[in-house]
């Protein structure tokens, strides 16, 4: 019986090595707020014509955009650099390296594609 003891012991001291994030509701209220405030702002700052010229909007959109992913990812859906040993946060490494990847590969086949087309004659003079 006291063998027993001394196993089930020994796997609950395991336990105690995790450092990984623990979610509190002042976490989640906290991003909450602040995702309440980086939709408020573009959406006022287009609303309201705030900025006139459509590219520095635009920025200033994808800005915002790129802040909140980055508070959702860490205020609800937990990701830093100890959780599951780091994994977690390689593996979005990788997912943005691959989506970075693809979306130049992308827009430089188009470009490309565009450049090297033959030109387009008046269809209306064929034979």
């Amino acid at each position: 019986m006291s063998e027993h003891n001394n196993q089930h012991d020994h796997h609950d001291d395991h336990h105690d090595d995790d450092v990984g994030y623990h979610a509190t509701v002042k976490g989640y209220l906290v991003g909450f707020i602040l995702s309440i405030i980086l939709t408020a702002i573009p959406f006022a700052l287009v609303m309201g014509k705030g900025i006139t010229s459509s590219s520095t909007l635009a920025l200033v959109l994808l800005a915002f955009a790129a802040v909140q992913i980055v508070v959702h990812m860490i205020y609800f859906l937990h990701m830093n650099s100890k959780v599951e040993g780091g994994w977690s946060m390689l593996a979005l490494i990788f997912t943005v390296a691959i989506v970075f990847i693809m979306l130049a590969g992308s827009v430089w086949v188009m470009f490309h594609l565009n450049a090297n087309m033959m030109p387009v004659h008046d269809m209306r003079n064929m034979p």
